[in-house]
């Protein structure tokens, strides 16, 4: 049998304050996620990013509950129980999260139960950056160190262009009219502008227009990445170049990240006349904080108050029968003993 952990970032046990306080502690107290001295991030977190933030943000999760609970944890689930049903019996499917539960050691701990002869680790980041995918690379290795006998194991490190994947949310798209908007964007997470920079082995790193085409220097370039999920899918869909913008979102502290970023292109947006925006989400597989809160009610607000109309979010991929299929081709394309 084969174990495959399907891993997804994490979420609060509820909505009440004192859970999206623990819960914002261990995520942002993660070298990965902050980059920084461990006293330096322990002092920044937890005197004063979480004590100033978790009670804004559990007002925001309270908004994004839903009566079966965590929107995350929920379409996670379905995922598991959709991947397992399409693998089959030589397959044991078991979900965690890096943060919070069901945790990596948890999840694990059930593959290890289970005498699997090998484990797929299968983060949901399509695009590789080290707050994610490496985030989880680590907790699993620092786990399963301490196992007596090692399984054979396939990280999967990233998947932004496989065909597979661009196909789901080409298929999530075409639920709208693409010809009735203005203009498209595509907002994928933001990070760091160092966070990019030290995974760069060449020197290069954000210097004129180097994310904008994909080669083997900065094939492992998140914002790389990130442009190459955007224009495949683009491509896919028959989308003009200049009818869309590739920007990044969710910015934290005042040092340099990502940019354009979301919230002052859909300000551009706007300014140019554009009443109708539709907003892909192509870094998240399913509907979270990120796309519903940020982007449908934060910035959907903003665009409304500046002039626009319409500033629609396309469904995440969530438990799409064509997301399954591709996680699907990933687990098997990555299964050593197949």
């Amino acid at each position: 049998m084969i174990g495959v952990l399907v891993v997804n970032l994490g979420t609060p046990a509820s909505a009440q304050p004192r859970d999206v306080f623990r819960y914002l502690n261990e995520f942002l107290t993660d070298g990965r996620v902050i980059d920084m001295p461990w006293l330096q991030r322990q002092l920044l977190v937890r005197g004063l990013i979480v004590p100033r933030r978790y009670r804004q943000s559990a007002e925001q999760y309270q908004r994004l509950w839903t009566a079966e609970g965590s929107p995350l944890l929920v379409h996670g689930q379905a995922v598991t129980e959709k991947l397992q049903q399409v693998l089959g019996e030589e397959f044991k499917v078991v979900l965690a999260m890096r943060y919070q539960s069901p945790s990596i050691v948890e999840g694990l701990r059930k593959l290890r139960e289970a005498q699997v002869k090998e484990i797929v680790i299968l983060p949901l980041f399509p695009q590789y950056a080290s707050a994610t995918t490496g985030s989880v690379h680590q907790k699993v290795m620092q786990e399963i160190q301490k196992w007596t006998v090692i399984p054979h194991l396939m990280f999967i490190n990233s998947y932004f262009d496989h065909p597979a994947l661009i196909h789901a949310f080409c298929e999530r798209a075409r639920q709208y009219e693409l010809d009735s908007y203005d203009h498209i964007l595509f907002s994928f997470h933001g990070l760091p502008e160092k966070h990019i920079r030290k995974a760069d082995v060449n020197g290069k790193c954000l210097s004129a227009q180097c994310c904008q085409t994909l080669c083997q220097q900065n094939r492992t370039c998140y914002k790389a990445q990130c442009y190459a999920t955007a224009r495949a899918i683009a491509q896919q869909l028959k989308l003009v170049p200049k009818n869309y913008t590739i920007c990044f979102q969710s910015r934290l502290g005042k040092e340099p990240w990502l940019e354009p970023y979301t919230q002052e292109t859909i300000h551009t947006c706007a300014a140019n006349g554009h009443k109708r925006v539709l907003v892909f989400c192509p870094a998240f597989v399913c509907d979270c904080l990120e796309t519903t809160c940020e982007i449908t009610l934060e910035y959907g607000h903003e665009f409304r108050q500046k002039g626009g109309e319409t500033l629609q979010l396309v469904e995440g991929l969530n438990s799409h029968s064509a997301w399954i299929e591709a996680l699907r081709c990933l687990v098997r394309e990555n299964c050593s003993t197949l």
